[in-house]
C-alpha cells in the first residue's frame, strides 16, 4: 500500500485499464487531475477547442477499434453540460467512452457555487452510469467499476464527477495488485441456436440483418463465415456496414428510408425470414414496421434483454453477445451443412445478386456546379478498400451511404442514432489519434463542417492528418428537402455574398471554407468541375503527407439536389435518373 492523492490513484487505474490517450480542456475544478496526468506522463492528452469536441474525439477513438476506450475530460459546470451531446451520441450507438469532470468542493455543492451543477443528474439519461464521488477512498474503485460497466452487456458511456477536495485528498492504494474486472456478456446456448437455425432452415428466402453489435464484438469474420456456410445473403444496417465486404456475393445491400440501396430494399421486401444479429430495428432501417414485418418471420439476437421486443415482437429472441452467438451459429451450420441438413439457397442468393447488379442509381453526371452523386463516384475511384469514412447526419451522409463502398468493419464510422451536427470533424481526429496509419476520409455538408470547424486547429497543432471532404451547396440540404412536404423553404439557406471571400470562392455561397481551414493551420482545396476531382484528391494526399495536418477538399455543388429517400421502404422517391445499365453506373463496386 502507498499513500497518494486520489487523482494519482485514478491515473494509475487508467493506465492499468489500457488508457493511453485522452481528450479534453483543463479548468480550475479539474486541474488536480491534470496535475496527476502531467506527473505520470503516461497518457497522451490532446487539447480540444471545445469540450463537446473532446467528447466526440473520445467517441471516434473508441470506434476506431483498437481495444481502448476514449476518455474526455472537462472542468465543472459548462464543461460537463457541453459533453452531454457526446454522451448521448455514444449511448445511442452503444459506444463506451469515459467522461471525467471536475466539481466544486463537497461543502459547496448545495450553495450555488461558481460553475457547480448537478452533472450526474443531467447525465444519467444518456449514460450507463453517472456518479459524483463523495469519498476519496472510493476514487480508484469507482474508476474500476466504470470500466466494468462500460464493457459489460450492451456497451455505453460512463461519467465520473470528482469534487475538488476529493481529488486532492490523500488515500492508501496498492496499484501493484490491481486487476481490471472481467466484463459480463451473456452467451447463447446451443439449443437456442439450433432452434433459430431450424426456423431459418424452414424459410425459402432468408436474410441475415447484421447490426453494429457484431462490430462491437469484433465478430465480422464470424458473420461472413456463417453467411458463406449457410449460403444466406446479408443486409447490414448502417451501424453494421462493413461486417461483410460490399463486393462479397452475399452482401445484399442496405435497407431503409434513406441510407439504403435500391437492391437492399428490394431484397428485404422479397424475403420471408430475417435473422437479426446485434441490431436494434432502427426506424431509418425498418421504415413502417407493418411494411417491414409483413409476410416474414423474425429471429432477433441481441446482448441487451430489453432490446428484444422493443420495436416489434420477433418470432424468437436470443439474449447473447453477437460474437458468442455467431460462433455457435457457425459451428451448428457447419455440422448441418456437412450432414446435408441445411437447405440450398443458391437460387435466392443469385436473385439478390442480380438485383445488386442491376438496381443502381446514376452517378455519372457532368454538370457544373456539380451534382453530389458525381462526387461520390470520384471518391470511389480515388480511395481504396482500406479507407475509413467518418461522417454524421445530413444529405452528405445519406448520399455517402447510398454511393460509397465499405469493405471492412470500422471503416464506416458514423453516429447512427443521435446524429449531432459537428460530430464528423472531432470524431475523425479521434480516429486518427487511435490509428496513425489508416487512410481516413471525413465527409461533411457545409453546415456540419461549420458546427465545430474550430477543431481543425487541434489537427494542425497535434499533427492529426486526414482528408475532409466538404460538399457545399450553401443549404441545410436534408432539412430543405424535408420542408418540401410543408411547401416551404424557410431558414435553411446558408448563402450570402461574403465581402471577404477570396477570388476563387464561389459567389453567393457564403462562408469561404478554404480560407477558414487555412486560417486554422490546415490545407484546403476547392473543386468546381467534375474533371478537377481526381487531381484534387491526389493533391490532398500529397499535402497531407508533407504537412501532417488535415486537408479540406471542398466541392461546390448545385444549390438544390434531392437525394433518394421516402416514407417507407416500398415507397422511395428516387428524384434523379437511375442507371440505365450496370455499365452506366460507376457506383458499381470498386475493384481497388
Amino acid at each position: 500500500m502507498a499513500k497518494m492523492r486520489a487523482v494519482d490513484a485514478a491515473v494509475l487505474v487508467l493506465e492499468r485499464e489500457g488508457i493511453s490517450n485522452a481528450f479534453g480542456v483543463p479548468g480550475a475544478a479539474i486541474n488536480p487531475f491534470y496535475s496527476a496526468l502531467k506527473a505520470r506522463g503516461s497518457v497522451r492528452h490532446i487539447l480540444a477547442r471545445h469540450v463537446e469536441g473532446a467528447s466526440h474525439m473520445a467517441e471516434g477513438y473508441t470506434r476506431a477499434g483498437h481495444g481502448n476506450i476514449g476518455v474526455c475530460i472537462g472542468t465543472s459546470g459548462p464543461a460537463g453540460t457541453d459533453m452531454i451531446t457526446g454522451l448521448y451520441s455514444a449511448s445511442a450507438d452503444s459506444i463506451p467512452i469515459l467522461c471525467i469532470t471536475g466539481q466544486a468542493p463537497r461543502a459547496k455543492l448545495d450553495k450555488e457555487d461558481f460553475q457547480a451543477v448537478d452533472i450526474t443528474s443531467i447525465a444519467k439519461p444518456v449514460t450507463k452510469w453517472a456518479v459524483t464521488v463523495m469519498e476519496p477512498a472510493l476514487v480508484p474503485y469507482v474508476f474500476q467499476k466504470a470500466f466494468h460497466v462500460m464493457r459489460s452487456g450492451r456497451p455505453g458511456p460512463v461519467l465520473v464527477d470528482l469534487p475538488l477536495d476529493v481529488q486532492l485528498a490523500e488515500i492508501e492504494f496498492d496499484i501493484d495488485t490491481y486487476e481490471p474486472l472481467k466484463p459480463y456478456r451473456p452467451e447463447a446456448t446451443r439449443s437456442q441456436v439450433e432452434k433459430a437455425l431450424a426456423m431459418l432452415n424452414a424459410a425459402e428466402r432468408p436474410l441475415i440483418v447484421a447490426g453494429g453489435g457484431i462490430i462491437n464484438a469484433d465478430a465480422s469474420d464470424l458473420l461472413t463465415e456463417f453467411a458463406e456456410i449457410a449460403g444466406v445473403p446479408v443486409v447490414p444496417t448502417l451501424m453494421g456496414w462493413g461486417t461483410i465486404p460490399d463486393d462479397h456475393p452475399l452482401m445484399a445491400g442496405m435497407c431503409g428510408l434513406q441510407t439504403s440501396h435500391r437492391y437492399g430494399n428490394a431484397s428485404l421486401l422479397a424475403s420471408d425470414f430475417v435473422l437479426g444479429i446485434g441490431n436494434r430495428w432502427a426506424n431509418r432501417h425498418t421504415g413502417n414496421v407493418e411494411t417491414y414485418c409483413k409476410g416474414r418471420k423474425f429471429v432477433h439476437v441481441d446482448i441487451e434483454p430489453t432490446q428484444i421486443g422493443r420495436v416489434f415482437a420477433p418470432d424468437y429472441g436470443i439474449v447473447s453477445d453477437a460474437g458468442a452467438a455467431l460462433k455457435l451459429f457457425l459451428d451448428v451450420a457447419t455440422e448441418w451443412r456437412a450432414a446435408g441438413k441445411l437447405r440450398d439457397w443458391s437460387g435466392w442468393a443469385d436473385a439478390c445478386g442480380e438485383r445488386k447488379r442491376t438496381m443502381l442509381r446514376r452517378t455519372n453526371f457532368d454538370a457544373s456546379p456539380m451534382k453530389p452523386q458525381r462526387v461520390y463516384e470520384e471518391m470511389n475511384r480515388a480511395f481504396g478498400r482500406d479507407t475509413c469514412y467518418v461522417t454524421t447526419i445530413g444529405n452528405s451522409q445519406i448520399a455517402g451511404a447510398q454511393f460509397l463502398h465499405v469493405y471492412r468493419p470500422r471503416n464506416w464510422i458514423n453516429c447512427g442514432q443521435a446524429g449531432p451536427l459537428g460530430w464528423t470533424l472531432p470524431a475523425a481526429l479521434g480516429v486518427r489519434a487511435a490509428d496513425p496509419k489508416r487512410t481516413i476520409v471525413a465527409l461533411s455538408g457545409d453546415y456540419d463542417f461549420q458546427f465545430m470547424v474550430e477543431e481543425l486547429a487541434v489537427g494542425a497543432q497535434h499533427k492529426l492528418p486526414y482528408i475532409h471532404v466538404v460538399v457545399n451547396n450553401a443549404y441545410l440540404g436534408l432539412i430543405r428537402q424535408a420542408q418540401r412536404g410543408l411547401n416551404m423553404d424557410f431558414e435553411v439557406s446558408l448563402a450570402f455574398d461574403n465581402v471577404n471571400a477570396t477570388a476563387d470562392a464561389e459567389a453567393g455561397y457564403g462562408v469561404d471554407h478554404v480560407a477558414v481551414a487555412q486560417a486554422l493551420g490546415c490545407k484546403a482545396i476547392r473543386v468546381k468541375k467534375p474533371e478537377e476531382c481526381r487531381a484534387a484528391f491526389e493533391t490532398a494526399r500529397d499535402l497531407m503527407a508533407e504537412h501532417q495536418v488535415p486537408v479540406v477538399v471542398e466541392f461546390i455543388l448545385e444549390r438544390v439536389t434531392n437525394i433518394a429517400m421516402g416514407a417507407d421502404i416500398d415507397a422511395i422517391n428516387e428524384f434523379e435518373a437511375l442507371a440505365e445499365t450496370p455499365a452506366d453506373a460507376p457506383t458499381a463496386l470498386a475493384t481497388h
